[in-house]
């Protein structure tokens, strides 16, 4: 996989990067953390331009985010209050939490986008409630820019400067992203095993 990488974006440059880009928002097979290093590292040698790099980048996990977004909104917070009524422990959810989860996502759902793009592991899934809060598409578009670029730029960055050594940034970075998904893992398994002991507590 990781020679695959290499040789598609120094065969196709901007347009490798953000294809790969796109293709780890939604369905992350390759993490970022190689993708955009390795686009920093082949600036580095005068083969692309750096920024050009980012905004590449950039495009392709919009785009994804997009996808996901659209999900949101084709499910939307009605249809998951249906599906929480009939399986709420497996879907570790209520009826109650979600309209809490919209309400909330209505008043502070920039924040949630603009930090969540930043954080390996929820980078994809705040598209999601973005969008079954049908939050408005031009201030979720431009949250979510600010910190894909923000991301994608650091990482880039990262890459153009180590050159040779690009790679290390994926070895310290996929730790994090791994305690995040075992952490959410953690958390979904938690809130099935409570689900009646919450929803008994809210009843009463």
């Amino acid at each position: 996989m990781f020679d695959f990488v290499i040789s598609l974006v120094e065969r196709t440059g901007y347009f490798g990067i953000a294809l790969l880009m796109f293709a780890e928002n939604v369905f992350p097979p390759i993490p970022s953390e190689l993708i955009m290093p390795l686009g920093g590292y082949v600036a580095a040698k005068g083969e692309l331009n750096v920024i050009v790099v980012v905004l590449a980048g950039s495009f392709g996990s919009l785009l994804g985010a997009m996808f996901w977004y659209y999900i949101g909104r084709m499910v939307g917070a009605d249809r998951l209050k249906r599906w929480a009524s009939r399986h709420g422990r497996w879907l570790a959810l209520s009826p109650h939490e979600i309209d809490a989860a919209r309400n909330w996502f209505q008043r502070h759902g920039w924040a949630a986008v603009f930090f969540g793009r930043m954080v390996p592991g929820i980078r994809t899934l705040i598209s999601v409630p973005a969008g079954m809060a049908e939050m408005k598409l031009l201030p979720f578009l431009l949250y979510s820019a600010a910190g894909t670029i923000l991301f994608t730029a650091l990482l880039t960055g990262a890459g153009f400067l180590l050159e040779n050594n690009f790679e290390l940034i994926g070895k310290y970075m996929n730790p994090v992203s791994r305690v995040v998904v075992i952490g959410l893992v953690l958390g979904y398994i938690y809130r099935v095993l409570t689900f009646d002991r919450r929803n008994a507590a809210r009843a009463g």
